[in-house]
């Protein structure tokens, strides 16, 4: 099961993510996507959360993003690890509006704090 929260600011992303490793979700199990790279870049620095990148996507996937536009870039990324492309849709409008998102798969978390 793939679990996404939404979160306003890159401080709350950031005590979300190092809030599910607390709880024992291992860092390759919670990934942090943002429109904007860099704050995805630092979501990631100060969080034990990860980007999603090539050993999740595939290098045949990663090159194909290279030549993607953004909005298709994030919901490739977003069905590489498990969400469905109505999901992926739904998402990338979501970060269309600044939000910054946690993707958990962990199957033993039920939900976020």
């Amino acid at each position: 099961m793939t679990l996404v929260k939404e979160y306003n600011t890159i401080d709350e992303a950031v005590q979300a993510a190092n809030s599910l490793h607390g709880r024992g979700v291992a860092e390759n199990e919670v990934f942090v996507l943002a429109h904007d790279d860099g704050v995805t870049n630092t979501v990631a620095n100060y969080s034990e959360a990860e980007k999603i990148g090539v050993d999740e996507t595939g290098m045949g996937t990663a090159f194909k993003n290279m030549f993607r536009s953004q909005g298709d870039e994030l919901r490739s990324k977003m069905k590489e690890i498990g969400l469905s492309p109505t999901e992926a849709d739904s998402y990338e409008r979501t970060l269309d509006k600044g939000k910054i998102l946690l993707i958990c798969k962990d199957d033993n978390q039920s939900s976020f704090l």
